[in-house]
């Protein structure tokens, strides 16, 4: 199994208030169509959910945030999903739309849930799911990031492979000169060191994406602006950076 992460960056025009990269989506699903085993999809909320988190000062830390910021952040979640799952069929595949509310009680996962999730992408269906304003209860509400949503999954269901699709050709260890890390174990950038935004940014990516490799779980940070890269990485050849499993 595959597990793919589409960073809110790539599928969106971060710099632009809800501005969705149609053709950029629809290359990516074109060469989603290549890999011929089973798939989930999560992906981030770009310039549509994290543009209003932003907006109505909403965090990934529960708290009794906006009642009108949680559901416009739903809102807008809802309609990237849309344009997500439009490009999917278009293209000849078969998503599965997969709110988090599916497999989260709180912020806690539901085991049995996140378990199904396999038994649908082993049946041919493609779950996509996506980060979201969820409800925590007492009142409170928070931000759940895609990229935690991705080490919620693969500490369950344990995939061959991890990959973020970003913006970038993978994770910088100078970003001035934007030199690339092929292979990270933890010593060639420091964490604090990384940019963050509301729902972490790449800091967030390198954290969850080390806390999957620490599961002995592989993952790839890849430039989704040449989705061959991804079908590629699921042959084992890699151009991007490399978290091993340990």
């Amino acid at each position: 199994m595959i597990l793919i992460k589409l960073g809110g960056s790539i599928i969106t025009n971060k710099e632009k208030p809800l501005s969705p990269r149609i053709s950029t989506i629809d290359k990516i699903s074109k060469h989603l169509k290549k890999i011929h085993e089973p798939i989930i999809l999560v992906h981030g909320g770009g310039s549509f959910g994290h543009y209003w988190s932003v907006k109505y000062g909403m965090h990934t830390k529960p708290d009794k945030y906006s009642l009108h910021g949680v559901s416009v952040v739903k809102n807008s979640m809802i309609q990237l999903d849309k344009i997500i799952l439009d490009s999917l069929i278009k293209n000849k595949l078969n998503p599965y739309c997969l709110p988090p509310t599916d497999f989260m009680d709180g912020n806690r996962p539901i085991t049995k849930k996140v378990k199904e999730i396999s038994k649908i992408a082993q049946s041919g269906l493609i779950p996509v799911s996506y980060g979201d304003a969820l409800w925590y209860g007492a009142k409170k509400s928070y931000i759940l990031s895609g990229d935690k949503i991705m080490s919620i999954l693969a500490k369950v269901l344990r995939p061959r492979l991890s990959i973020f699709v970003l913006n970038v050709d993978g994770l910088y260890s100078d970003f001035k000169t934007k030199r690339l890390v092929h292979k990270m174990d933890g010593d060639q950038v420091s964490i604090e060191d990384i940019p963050m935004d509301v729902t972490g940014g790449m800091k967030r990516k390198v954290e969850e994406a080390t806390k999957i490799s620490k599961m002995g779980l592989d993952v790839f940070f890849v430039n989704g602006n040449k989705p061959e890269r991804i079908t590629n990485a699921t042959k084992g050849k890699f151009e991007g950076t490399m978290f091993r499993g340990i």
